[in-house]
């Protein structure tokens, strides 16, 4: 429990290095912020959640052995009250609507760490969300939030490879025409003309990264 008056205790997940130093020199310089523990994947962040209790967790997306998104649900499982934000390479409204839903208190670009981290985490410690205004403007552009099934993820990632619908077809074991009649939906969705623009919207949106 946190103590009246006494820094932020900030637990740092990230399997880089480089970026964990960075974030305990960016800490360093606060007073009311102060890093009290680092890990390197998921299943590491939620035994060292259990040991140091930490105020607020910054959490990396892309881990090998357990991604984020799975340590964000099994700490929020344990910790309800536990307060995250989730740090990522991958814009989109995908996978920023999923981290949220499944408890993360903020969602920032780690472009935006040296200008916008302080903020966040003042902001989640209050009992405040944060979610980087690039996130918010893809919210905006995609009201609806339409999702792509698992089977038309499936597909798009093998579009986005440059597989024909009658390969695609062979791999998941349907036919060319199912495969024609899944992308006709898909374009549908992500408002696309053709299956270059559909790779590159889903792309964009973070379909193909979760």
């Amino acid at each position: 429990m946190a103590i009246a008056g006494a820094p932020i205790q900030v637990l740092v997940v990230d399997d880089h290095p480089l970026l964990r130093d960075g974030i305990s020199a960016l800490l360093g310089g606060q007073d009311d912020i102060a890093l009290c523990g680092e890990a390197a994947n998921g299943l590491e962040a939620i035994r060292r959640f259990r040991e140091l209790r930490p105020d607020l967790v910054l959490m990396d997306l892309q881990m090998p052995g357990m991604n984020g998104l799975d340590a964000v649900v099994a700490i929020r499982g344990e910790h309800p009250d536990a307060r995250i934000i989730v740090l990522t390479n991958f814009r989109g409204d995908v996978p920023a609507r999923t981290l949220l839903r499944a408890g993360a208190s903020g969602y920032l670009l780690k472009s935006g760490v040296r200008t916008q981290l302080l903020d966040a985490i003042r902001r989640v410690h209050a009992g405040g969300t944060y979610v980087q205004s690039e996130i918010l403007d893809d919210f905006e552009d995609n009201p609806a939030g339409e999702h792509l099934s698992e089977r038309e993820i499936t597909i798009m990632r093998m579009v986005a490879r440059g597989l024909t619908n009658k390969e695609i077809a062979g791999n998941i074991g349907v036919s060319a025409e199912t495969v024609k009649l899944a992308l006709k939906t898909v374009f549908l969705k992500l408002d696309a003309t053709d299956r270059t623009q559909a790779a590159i919207t889903a792309t964009r949106r973070g379909f193909l990264e979760l």
